[in-house]
């Protein structure tokens, strides 16, 4: 095989792949990236057996073929060349020569034949906006669980029908959902449900900002696995096994009091405060009285630190007590200029929304915490 390619169209490509290849893995050809060269086209596919991706460049092709090569070294090698034309040829013996101008570089690879074939797409289910899919992706991959034994919770659940988009993700500390009404032209009729695994979220975030405002991402499913084409870039995923918790009995049905704060002041005042919480529970109090809310956190041997801010609230005095954390993160996932959190009382979860006009119908429950 040989071919010639442009560097910024490989180093594109190479850069999508490097979060599908696996890097640790006791299997040596899944640190490599396949190259197939064949017409006018270049095809990259990489793949950690869990997730996949396959994507495409223009080549000029002197001799179709295949041969895989490391992925990251070939990364890290092709982005420290100047712009211009890379020549890649393979030898019968799998290594690669790289010439680029007076640079000439050999590469060791593996051969073709034990690199895993990927599934072939079925039919198209439903096409997505990709940057709509992108948004609810970030409201939602914080709340995900870091631990590895609840596999369910590994990921976030997608719910794609006929009236719109769900996704959902908990930790059973959190939970956040988004709603995106809207017509989806269904091929099989029925709603599909799936559990996405987080990194195929951080893949498919990748994909979106390499694309226009108004693109489409045709998405399709079997009993394994998750299909996501967007132009000439697959990316595949493993399904998540199990059942994802009840969401809705978890929802707030009731919310006698409302609190509407400016985000920018209220991240800001958050960051401050929280650097004198717990390490590990990163616990603050929240005061409410009317037209304020009160912010503490103190750690005894290290200090205290407390603000107030300016608020629209006539209810109740309550104290409640909340992980910083959880709120950053919702405060830093948006971009609206208002937020408002809703509670019942001190030892019910509270939620938080943002406010105004928006496709999204964001919400965020967090379980209080005592202090």
């Amino acid at each position: 095989m040989e071919f010639t390619v442009n560097r910024s169209d490989l180093v594109r490509e190479l850069g999508l792949s490097q979060g599908v290849v696996e890097k640790k893995s006791t299997i040596p050809i899944l640190s490599n990236i396949l190259l197939e060269a064949d017409g006018e086209r270049l095809t990259l596919t990489a793949t950690d057996l869990e997730l996949g991706i396959r994507c495409s460049c223009p080549a000029k092709v002197k001799k179709a073929g295949s041969g895989t090569i490391p992925a990251k070294k070939l990364m890290d090698y092709v982005r420290l060349l100047p712009e211009g034309e890379i020549n890649i040829k393979f030898g019968d013996n799998q290594w690669a020569s790289i010439t680029a101008g007076k640079a000439r570089t050999r590469i060791a690879g593996m051969s073709r034949e034990s690199f895993p074939e990927l599934p072939e797409m079925p039919d198209t289910l439903a096409e997505l906006p990709v940057k709509l899919l992108a948004g609810m992706i970030q409201r939602t991959i914080f709340a995900i669980s870091a631990e590895e034994s609840r596999f369910t919770l590994n990921g976030a659940l997608l719910l794609v029908k006929p009236d719109g988009l769900t996704m959902v993700s908990t930790d059973s500390h959190r939970l956040a959902t988004v709603e995106v009404p809207m017509a989806i032209d269904l091929s099989s009729g029925q709603p599909f449900r799936a559990l996405l695994p987080r990194k195929a979220m951080n893949e498919l975030l990748k994909l979106s900002s390499e694309a226009g405002p108004d693109a489409k991402l045709l998405f399709s499913g079997d009993d394994n696995h998750l299909f996501f084409q967007l132009g000439d870039r697959l990316l595949l995923s493993r399904k998540l096994t199990g059942n994802f918790p009840d969401f809705e009995r978890v929802l707030p049905k009731e919310h006698p009091n409302v609190i509407t704060m400016q985000r920018d002041e209220l991240k800001a005042c958050l960051e401050r405060v929280m650097q004198f919480a717990d390490e590990r529970s990163r616990a603050i109090k929240l005061r409410a009285i009317d037209g304020e809310v009160m912010l503490h956190s103190s750690l005894s041997d290290t200090g205290e630190s407390e603000e107030t801010l300016n608020v629209t609230y006539n209810g109740p005095k309550v104290d409640i007590g909340f992980n910083a954390q959880y709120l950053l993160e919702f405060l830093r996932a948006g971009d609206e200029a208002e937020v408002s959190f809703l509670f019942k009382d001190a030892g019910s979860a509270g939620e938080l929304r943002p406010v105004g006009d928006s496709p999204l119908r964001y919400r965020y429950v967090v379980m209080p915490m005592r202090i």
